[in-house]
């Protein structure tokens, strides 16, 4: 009998995640936000893995909160992700996905490009979506790991924040508007090298968000967290005392204050 998969969060994601795993003989234990987690941690002390599949405003507290026996076993998947979250909370090298393929309620996922994978659950994280015929690969190093998620999150927020101020879909937001959407990157990336620390390779960066937006043309920009994604890049920003000039901008005209 294989040791059991713990899956922290149960939305959407959570359960993709889960049924590759059981497809894979795993046993899962889902863990929801009224269970006591602590408890979980006594009855399964040496799972085999830990998924956190809570969005990305409760990955701090979750993070923070979690059974030190589990700390070494984290599987990350959240967008908005960075090295220094997962290192705020003190778990060293986690598996994480950036994950590129979408799914809501009461339809399939859908793919948008292959999703990066990286830590010591890579393989089982691979295996897990090929068992779904979802498209996963593998990377081999830290800093393959940090310009995907740059890159995820370049283009979560680039196209989200652009879509308050000029709606449509990613194609029309790349071929109409690329100035809005170049300023809006360019201010994304300079919150990102302050968040990572480092100096981000823009152009190919760039390169890849324009290849994202081409895995998927009709994706709409502006999701229903736009808002609170720009509210905490300006947080970002005015901790790192950077001018951000575009963000403001579009803040000052679609955020209330």
């Amino acid at each position: 009998m294989k040791d059991p998969i713990i899956v922290i969060g149960l939305g959407e994601l959570g359960s993709v995640f889960a049924r590759g795993f059981l497809r894979l003989g795993y046993p899962v234990q889902g863990v929801t936000r009224d269970m006591d987690i602590s408890l979980v941690a006594n009855t399964t002390p040496n799972p085999a893995a830990v998924l956190i599949a809570v969005g990305e405003a409760d990955i701090a507290t979750t993070l923070a909160t979690l059974p030190t026996v589990w700390k070494d076993k984290v599987i990350l998947l959240q967008n908005e992700l960075l090295p220094r979250d997962w290192q705020a909370a003190e778990i060293n090298n986690p598996t994480v996905i950036s994950v590129w393929f979408e799914k809501k309620k009461g339809m399939d996922s859908k793919v948008v490009l292959p999703s990066p994978i990286f830590g010591a659950n890579a393989k089982l994280v691979f295996n897990a979506l090929s068992q779904i015929d979802l498209p996963s690969f593998i990377l081999d190093t830290e800093e393959e790991l940090t310009y995907e998620l740059v890159r995820k999150n370049l283009y979560i927020l680039t196209t989200n924040i652009a879509g308050l101020e000029v709606g449509g879909n990613v194609e029309s937001l790349a071929n109409q508007h690329s100035a809005v959407m170049n300023a809006v990157a360019n201010d994304v990336l300079d919150i990102q090298d302050w968040l990572t620390e480092t100096k981000n390779d823009r152009q190919r960066l760039m390169e890849g968000l324009l290849e994202a937006i081409h895995g998927d043309l009709a994706h709409g920009c502006m999701g229903r967290s736009a808002p609170a994604r720009l509210t905490r890049a300006i947080g970002f920003a005015n901790q790192a005392g950077l001018d951000i000039p575009t963000l403001r901008d579009i803040a000052n005209k679609h955020l209330s204050h």
